[in-house]
């Protein structure tokens, strides 16, 4: 798919970042407890979809080596050029996921790792929203995201300028649970990226699910 965003912010900076993004976050112990989360409620050969996939790792190979169908969608041309030469039995799309259909109930799972950061507070909760319609009644979807209140806070990441909007965590917890989605559990954590450039920050992980019925069904 054509990636109808290139030269935006968040693509000019993981362009940049390429595979030291990975190699930064990869000591993320965090990261892994929360795909073990995943991997222990997810039905064999489940569809899931990863949202600002990077280079694969660890989301879309972990997931994909225990046999999911995995889409990963990222604004990056180089982190998706990355990922699908990393994680061949994975999909990538270079795409801003704001801009592309997503089917009601078409996905078993949904991953949502630092993915929201530079996007304005409507936009996160829009998609948000449209993330948790995209599940199967029953499917996960699992958020991580920096919990701060700060609203395009223009910072340095590893060495890239950026411009940050987040929420502090309870407005986090609040957004998901207005999505319709029920938090079955949450990891609060410090973590410093394994990079020169890099600061620690504090790091919220979500583990959620959509009703199995509707309200009023």
């Amino acid at each position: 798919m054509a990636d109808e965003e290139q030269g935006s912010p968040a693509a000019a900076v993981f362009d940049a970042l390429g595979s030291e993004y990975e190699k930064a976050f990869a000591s993320s112990a965090a990261h892994r407890a929360s795909l073990e989360w995943l991997l222990a409620r997810l039905a064999p050969g489940s569809k899931v979809l990863d949202v600002g996939s990077g280079t694969g790792r660890p989301t879309a190979a972990v997931l994909a080596a225990a046999g999911h169908r995995v889409l990963g969608v990222d604004v990056s041309p180089v982190m998706v050029e990355i990922a699908a030469r990393q994680v061949p039995e994975a999909e990538f799309w270079c795409a801003d996921v704001r801009r592309i259909a997503l089917e009601d109930g078409a996905y078993d799972a949904v991953c949502v790792y630092f993915a929201l950061l530079q996007m304005p507070r409507a936009e996160q909760s829009d998609l948000v929203r449209r993330l948790a319609r995209a599940l199967r009644p029953g499917g996960l979807l699992v958020l991580a995201t920096v919990p701060l209140d700060v609203e395009e806070f223009d910072g340095v990441f590893m060495g890239q300028p950026v411009r940050v909007t987040s929420f502090a965590a309870e407005d986090v917890i609040a957004l998901v649970r207005g999505a319709g989605l029920t938090v079955e559990s949450e990891q609060s954590v410090m973590f410093t990226p394994t990079h020169p450039d890099a600061m620690p920050e504090p790091q919220l992980f979500l583990h959620c699910r959509r009703a199995e019925t509707e309200p009023g069904d």
